[in-house]
């Protein structure tokens, strides 16, 4: 094991952006284990020696209590920074969470606290890539960042959470490992925009994607509630998520559902709510078993074909006006 320990990472803009900082902190010598976005069962990947340290950044806990309760009997330290839902967190001397759902944190902005803010700008990244722009906005402005480097920021956010929908790495345009290498000697994400090739792919890609999936009409539109099933396509696989976010964005207060294919049957599922909805998407989500997230954006992993109309009666009936 690496003297730093493992870090195991969600391979979106969040967990990237939280590694990133904790890098630029701590060290590069750790070992990384990190998947696509919705790859959050991560921990059990993971084996570690009595002694050594396992730091998790943007999965759920209660998704991977059972591996954190190995780890810790196994004699491991488990540092936990995550804004998702928990569940029963573990009473342990070897246990740290940082660990936060309310409304307005992403896991980069948790990372930047518990750094004294040392590096606030990547933190600004993790919240716009996170959909969260209020928060990106907030920081920035505390930091002082002009309008110009705020909107520099916010694109890096959202092409680098863009790049992890896919069902596995070979839907992605680059590889989470790869983006958190090409990152490293970055201590400003402005001289990572300016010299590295991978915003002007990521760029590209995006809104070749969206504009495939603007010309999908949803499955259902009623007052409060929509719901779009994309085709079974690669691009439509990378761009579920992100698709949701903009859709969101366009101003209209009504829960959204974006089904996308997965390539042996099924679908993934993205759920995003108004603020003011009086349930939340992780709690609708969790209903269904690979469900999670947070109370405005949530999405399930795997939702069978024989569920699909179970899905959108429950999804209809909880949300339509």
């Amino acid at each position: 094991m690496a003297s730093n320990g493992i870090f195991v990472f969600n391979g979106d803009a969040d967990g990237l952006c939280a590694l990133h900082q904790l890098r630029l902190s701590e060290g590069a010598g750790a070992t990384l284990v990190t998947g696509v976005k919705r790859d959050i069962q991560l921990l059990a990947h993971v084996e570690a020696a009595p002694g050594g340290r396992v730091t998790a950044l943007d999965i759920s806990h209660d998704k991977n209590r059972d591996d954190v309760l190995r780890l810790l009997n196994a004699g491991v330290t488990v540092r936990y920074f995550d804004h998702h839902f928990a569940g029963e967190l573990p009473v342990h001397p070897r246990f740290d969470p940082h660990i936060e759902t309310v409304s307005d944190v992403c896991t980069g902005v948790l990372v930047n606290r518990y750094l004294n803010q040392r590096h606030p700008k990547w933190a600004v990244v993790a919240a716009f890539g996170d959909a969260l722009p209020n928060v990106g906005y907030s920081l920035a402005r505390e930091h002082g960042l002009t309008a110009e480097v705020i909107d520099a920021l916010a694109q890096l956010g959202r092409c680098l959470n863009y790049n992890a929908y896919g069902e596995d790495v070979d839907d992605l345009f680059y590889a989470p490992h790869f983006l958190a290498d090409a990152m490293l000697p970055h201590a400003d994400p402005l001289d990572f925009i300016a010299s590295s090739e991978v915003l002007p792919v990521l760029d590209d890609g995006y809104r070749d994607d969206l504009y495939a999936a603007r010309a999908v009409a949803p499955e259902f539109e009623v007052p409060g509630a929509a719901m779009l099933v994309l085709p079974a396509e690669r691009w439509a696989r990378r761009v579920s998520g992100v698709l949701a976010n903009e859709l969101v964005k366009l101003g209209e207060k009504r829960a959204l559902a974006v089904l996308s294919p997965r390539r042996g049957g099924g679908y993934v599922v993205s759920v995003r709510v108004p603020a003011t909805s009086p349930l939340g998407a992780d709690d609708f989500c969790r209903s269904f078993e690979t469900g999670g997230g947070r109370r405005i954006a949530a999405g399930i992993n795997y939702l069978p074909d024989v569920d699909v109309d179970r899905f959108t009666a429950r999804f209809k009936a909880t949300f339509a006006d």
